[in-house]
């Protein structure tokens, strides 16, 4: 296998979240570019010092107000595809977990709103996130 170096790329690391429960999954509405005012699953990038499982469970609790343990998240897998994210080179690790019931959320940081679709009824999704929802959906 050849490897291009003539272009430099920089790679930024975020983690995703896909929370399940009764048939519904929690979304975002995005207040800022990209994708600003679209639906999305919550997320961010990984602030240094922490891990993706760790940034996972905070992302949830600042855009959605939903608290989750990092023990009770589960790894979905990482999406790499090159243009995934038009503001660049972004690999994020994807985690999931199932709350026993729907919990109120309540949108904060960069989502203007937080809110449980029907699996069957959902909104156009933001970045590949109708692709991450699909592989948490396939591990239940």
């Amino acid at each position: 296998m050849t490897t291009d170096t003539t272009t430099d790329e920089t790679i930024r690391y975020t983690a995703d979240v896909v929370l399940l429960a009764a048939g519904h999954v929690l979304l975002i509405e995005r207040g800022w570019d990209p994708y600003e005012g679209c639906w999305a699953l919550p997320g961010g990038h990984v602030d240094a010092g922490e891990t993706s499982v760790v940034a996972a469970a905070r992302e949830l609790e600042e855009e959605a107000g939903i608290a989750v343990a990092v023990a009770d998240l589960r790894q979905v897998g990482a999406f790499d595809a090159p243009g995934r994210d038009p503001r660049g080179r972004y690999v994020s690790v994807a985690y999931t977990a199932t709350p026993p019931a729907p919990v109120v959320p309540s949108a904060g940081d960069d989502a203007t709103a937080a809110r449980w679709w029907p699996l069957d009824a959902l909104p156009d999704l933001a970045f590949d996130h109708a692709d991450i929802l699909a592989a948490a959906a396939a591990l239940t």
